[in-house]
């Protein structure tokens, strides 16, 4: 029985990790204009759509530190950039400010390249 719990357990805490492995890492500086635009134009509302929850943000300074294990194509320039990532590896990315009509269809094609 202990065994049977014990396994139960290990499959409901990587359940999380398997559902959702793809990222949306956004690479911002204080006092970006851009990167404030987005957040109060798209920003606010991300986390609500479907690419939203199929790529949950994650923020990282353009300076670092980045999380451990990425593989990145290269070393973003611009802020904002935002990084489609799947288990940590590099899908695609959109470099520079955008609006809400120019951002979702985006990255709504980084998306299916991810599928």
């Amino acid at each position: 029985m202990t065994r049977i719990l014990a396994a139960l357990a290990l499959v409901l805490f990587a359940l999380p990790a398997a559902a959702g492995p793809l990222r949306l890492l956004m690479v911002e500086k204080q006092g970006c204009v851009y990167c404030e635009a987005w957040d109060r134009n798209i920003g606010q509302g991300y986390a609500a759509t479907n690419a939203g929850r199929a790529a949950p943000l994650m923020r990282v300074d353009i300076h670092g530190p980045y999380p451990d294990g990425l593989a990145l194509a290269r070393r973003p320039f611009v802020t904002p950039t935002f990084i489609l990532l799947d288990g940590g590896s590099e899908v695609g990315r959109l470099e520079g400010h955008m609006t809400a009509p120019q951002f979702y269809p985006a990255l709504s094609a980084l998306l299916e390249q991810a599928r």
